[in-house]
């Protein structure tokens, strides 16, 4: 799943430690979030979505592939 969160972390001019504190997650999560590397629980993607006041689909990109396609 591809997201935006280091874009838009960014945007606010936060480094990865200081967004880190502000959800509650260690900077080793952002970091692994942002590179793709770790998808968050359900509610940690919404605590996300709500911290830049988007929706959580405005974040998190879900790409179909043939694996997870409906039959």
């Amino acid at each position: 799943m591809k997201n935006r969160v280091e874009e838009l972390r960014k945007s606010l001019s936060m480094n990865q430690d200081e967004f880190a504190k502000k959800i509650r997650v260690s900077r080793q999560t952002v970091s692994s979030i942002e590179n793709g590397k770790y998808n968050p629980s359900l509610e940690l993607a919404f605590i996300i979505a709500d911290f830049f006041e988007k929706k959580i689909e405005e974040v998190f990109i879900f790409e179909r592939n043939e694996k997870n396609e409906k039959k």
